[in-house]
């Protein structure tokens, strides 16, 4: 009788095992493809029944998470949505995450590993962690500055610290709410409907997902490449430039909009913006040292991420010399985000390196401790020291008398470069306004803010439409906005 015991014993416990050995295989080994499987809701409930981590800007949460006691039980909210939206993205039940909310959805979910103290645990129980937080490098004045600025108009502002890469704004307009789309009820998808039919595009984030011909702006590129060549080694020297000038091997004629640029000096032509002595500079610099410092700066660079990524900025590397001429005033193929441009900017104030920009400072677990930090990213010269030092004159005197002059600050050093650029069938288009600069305070020993902007179709007369006019005093704003925050 004890042995018949003793075996249905056994026989129980190896029942026991396997019952194991098979929830162990469905719970770990087989549960990404019951994850994966369309008809399976766990995932979803179990991705809403924890709030979401938030967005920090200036110590602040920019988002939240309400609770809606359903199936999907916590639904995000945003603070001053339109402000953030090109920062934050969304993050809706129905249509996915975008921007931040998708390049940190790990943290701000609690999916991350890194935030589970005990993953092989976690696994077996199928636990999900609390969210963490994501802080960001933005600074709220100069976000808020620019995104007054922009009231009104179509067009983006970046904004950058110089010695470091920290992004302090990135505006674009028009904007959007993120907080309709945040559900999974008829509200959402008419809200989804109601925006992506807009043809004003207010869910494109144009300060680093769309590229402009940067105009006259790209010329700060091109002074550089000649300055560190060696074609011009003289900034009052003259640079021997018709008026008109014929591009070569055609019979196109390129003209000014400014007078005085028959063999102008560099600086000169870089007050003026004078088309005939840049583009034959960048002919005589050659398509291999223009493209070298084109690519310095950040061009043809399809891996920038901020974290999420940035449209690729282009400097055609094919050109025969007419399109080289072109293509050296921010014309022809060359085409930039505000982000790229503000990283030009960046990069004159900074002696010449390029900090690889970046949006989020550091990650924290729902605790507050932090849980990684990102801290100053890649560094690159664009261009010599002393070449650098000569273009700050240069675009301090585009301010101090020149058509930058809307952008000036009492007391600080502000320095910068207007562009018009030409777009559209024939140059049909409204050309878009451009300005970038940099400024630093009566007190500071370094530029301690870049800024570059865009202003798509500006409610203006084609001839009264200017970087100076119409872009130069939203930068001004921002970079007050930086200037005013003591160290």
């Amino acid at each position: 009788m004890t042995r018949h015991i003793r075996h249905a014993g056994l026989f129980c416990a190896l029942l026991l095992v396997a019952l194991l050995l098979n929830a162990a295989r469905v719970q770990v080994v087989q549960a990404p493809q019951y994850d994966r499987h369309p008809a399976n809701r766990r995932p979803d409930i179990a991705r809403y029944e924890e709030p979401r981590g938030d967005i920090l800007v200036g110590g602040r949460p920019v988002t939240g998470s309400k609770d809606t006691r359903e199936h999907l039980r916590y639904e995000r909210t945003y603070t001053d949505g339109p402000l953030y939206a090109p920062v934050t993205g969304f993050s809706s039940q129905l249509y996915g995450t975008t921007l931040l909310e998708e390049a940190e959805d790990g943290i701000l979910s609690g999916t991350d590993p890194m935030l589970a103290p005990f993953p092989l645990w976690n696994d077996f129980t199928r636990a999900r962690n609390s969210g963490g937080d994501v802080v960001t490098t933005l600074d709220p004045a100069a976000q808020r500055a620019a995104y007054k600025g922009l009231a009104g108009l179509k067009g983006a502002v970046a904004a950058l610290e110089p010695s470091t890469g920290r992004i302090l704004a990135l505006v674009s307009r028009p904007s959007y709410d993120p907080q309709p789309l945040s559900g999974n009820g008829s509200a959402a998808a008419r809200a989804w409907e109601r925006l992506t039919s807009d043809k004003d595009r207010p869910m494109l984030n144009r300060a680093v997902r769309q590229t402009y011909p940067p105009g006259s702006a790209f010329k700060v590129v091109t002074a550089a490449a000649a300055l560190d060549a060696g074609v011009v080694r003289d900034l009052d020297a003259p640079t021997d430039s018709p008026d008109p000038y014929t591009l070569p091997g055609t019979r196109t004629r390129l003209t000014n909009a400014s007078r005085g640029c028959r063999d102008a000096s560099l600086r000169e032509a870089f007050t003026l913006s004078c088309n005939t002595v840049f583009a034959k500079l960048g002919v005589k610099v050659g398509g291999t040292d223009m493209t070298a410092t084109a690519h310095a700066f950040g061009f043809n660079n399809p891996a920038l991420r901020i974290p999420f990524p940035v449209a690729r900025s282009t400097f055609d590397t094919s050109l025969d010399q007419a399109q080289l001429g072109l293509s050296s005033i921010g014309q022809y193929n060359t085409r930039a985000t505000p982000l790229q441009m503000a990283m030009v900017a960046a990069a004159v104030a900074n002696g010449g390196q390029v900090r690889e920009p970046y949006l989020v400072e550091r990650t924290t677990r729902p605790s507050g401790s932090t849980l990684a930090t990102t801290g100053s990213r890649a560094v690159r010269q664009a261009m010599h020291p002393s070449t650098a030092v000569r273009l700050r004159a240069l675009m301090r005197e585009v301010v101090d008398s020149g058509t930058g002059h809307r952008a000036a600050i009492r007391g600080a050093k502000v320095g910068g470069k207007t562009g018009t650029a030409q777009h559209g069938l024939a140059n049909s288009g409204m050309p878009y306004a451009w300005f970038i600069s940099w400024a630093q305070g009566d007190r500071d020993l370094e530029p301690r803010v870049a800024v570059a902007v865009v202003v798509e179709d500006a409610e203006s007369e084609r001839r009264d439409i200017s970087g100076g006019g119409d872009a130069a005093p939203i930068a001004r704003a921002v970079m007050e906005a930086v200037l005013a925050h003591t160290r």
